[in-house]
């Protein structure tokens, strides 16, 4: 257990320093669903919300540019896991966010392909970064915002959005034509 800047995080590692999921799989092993339920009952009791971060070790997963890859690895194996600590008590709605990792936060810096770095790791939230992800998820950053908008064409006045603010797509409707008619085809005999 470390303390970190949002809370207390949980790295779960046995005695024996042996993996919770093999490569490539994000079946939880027998020894660790038992660890992750016990947690789970733990967790059943405490105020706080928990995230969850799924782990990989370095080797490359598949095919990675078009298919699955350790990025959703990682998820499923955070997945995994919720299902284990749900299954051993705690509230599926203790839960504040779960998120793949890949390898970007390798447990054994110095052996990033280790079987160690697949795991998950629990972190048991403050209120305060609670609040600030809560807040995130109510207050996205806007994403348009760094994008210049377009001008409106002379003869459109600028469309709103549903926000209310100006969109970068000009109003079309007033430069399409009218539907021509197409004459009727002459009756066959």
């Amino acid at each position: 257990i470390d303390k970190v800047t949002d809370g207390l995080q949980i790295q779960i590692v046995d005695e024996q320093n042996r993996p919770m999921f093999d490569v490539g799989s994000a079946l939880v092993k027998p020894y660790m669903r038992d660890i992750l339920r016990e947690i789970g009952g733990a967790l059943r009791d405490i105020e706080n919300v928990v995230t969850l971060s799924g782990h990989t070790d370095a080797t490359p997963y598949g095919s990675g540019d078009r298919g699955y890859s350790n990025w959703e690895l990682s998820a499923d194996r955070a997945n995994a896991s919720r299902r284990e600590l749900v299954a051993g008590g705690m509230p599926d709605n203790k839960l504040l966010r779960l998120q793949g990792m890949a390898a970007s936060d390798p447990l054994d810096m110095d052996n990033p392909a280790g079987a160690i770095n697949r795991r998950i790791s629990i972190t048991v939230m403050t209120r305060e970064a609670e609040e600030r992800i809560r807040q995130s998820f109510n207050n996205p950053p806007p994403m348009a915002s760094a994008l210049p908008t377009a001008p409106a064409p002379a003869t459109a006045p600028a469309a709103a959005s549903a926000n209310g603010r100006p969109s970068i797509v000009p109003n079309l409707a007033s430069q399409v034509s009218q539907p021509v008619p197409v004459p009727a085809a002459p009756p066959t005999r």
